[in-house]
């Protein structure tokens, strides 16, 4: 649903929009120009980082372009600032959850391949992070479309249902990787994986809050405002932030592996 917008909200929906998708470009491009400098064996995770933020440029692409098509500014006579008017197109922030189904379990998985982990243990843990995350996505979407007073009870179902497989994801992250975490031998190569795992968590932790917004008495176009500002937040935190700390971390691990490949037998 599209509600009327004064300028200032408009204007700051519409420019997080557009830093975001730059952050989202920027980092795709970064990190993909560097694959050829790490280890082989790390390279898939430093791509599927940079597959991360490049699906979320695309959707943010999307839309940013939905955002603009949903309200228009009228030609005045007297040169001062006007409000938007709503054109009729409806925003479609559909594409938001579009971009999690793909990207969020890719996020745990670009996670997991930078650990201390046997190819067996490392694909079953991909799996079922993976599978935690979507069904933590589809819970939430029916949801998210639920802004009005009215059906705010419905939301709250949505939301708790789908707060258990995003319980169960933190747990894994925290507790279940812990293992793999602490066999790192390199202290610096430990705390850029705990790092990444904390920064992952606690970025995370902002979308659940972000969803209660309309339930916590915000409504109509503030509850929109806020809920944009907030998602965009997390997905440069989790995407950008998160994907620069992986390439960190196969960047360390490839330059001791070179270093001790130099030592001599």
């Amino acid at each position: 649903m599209t509600y009327p917008m004064s300028d200032g909200q408009f204007q700051l929906v519409y420019n997080i929009l557009s830093f975001s998708l730059a952050s989202m470009m920027a980092t795709t491009l970064f990190l993909w120009m560097r694959v050829p400098s790490i280890n082989a064996k790390y390279q898939s995770a430093v791509i599927i980082s940079g597959m991360v933020t490049f699906i979320a440029a695309y959707h943010y692409i999307r839309i940013f372009n939905s955002w603009v098509e949903a309200y228009e500014y009228k030609a005045n006579s007297d040169g001062a600032a006007h409000d938007p008017v709503i054109t009729g197109v409806p925003f479609n922030d559909a594409y938001r959850y579009m971009d999690w189904l793909l990207t969020v379990p890719m996020l745990l998985i670009e996670i997991v391949l930078v650990m201390r982990l046997s190819p067996e243990e490392a694909s079953s843990k991909s799996t079922t992070l993976g599978v935690a995350a979507a069904l933590m996505i589809i819970l939430g979407y029916p949801g998210e479309l639920i802004i009005d007073e009215a059906g705010l009870g419905t939301r709250w179902m949505y939301w708790a249902a789908a707060m258990c497989p995003f319980l169960y994801v933190v747990y894994e992250l925290l507790v279940g990787l812990a293992g793999a975490t602490n066999s790192e031998t390199n202290d610096k190569i430990k705390a850029l994986i705990f790092r990444a795992q904390w920064v992952t968590v606690l970025s995370w932790l902002t979308y659940p809050v972000v969803y209660v917004f309309p339930m916590l008495g915000m409504k109509g176009a503030s509850a929109v405002v806020a809920i944009q500002c907030g998602y965009c937040c997390s997905d440069v935190i989790s995407k950008c932030g998160v994907g620069l700390l992986i390439y960190r971390i196969t960047s360390a691990k490839s330059e001791i592996e070179k270093r001790e490949a130099l030592l001599p037998q």
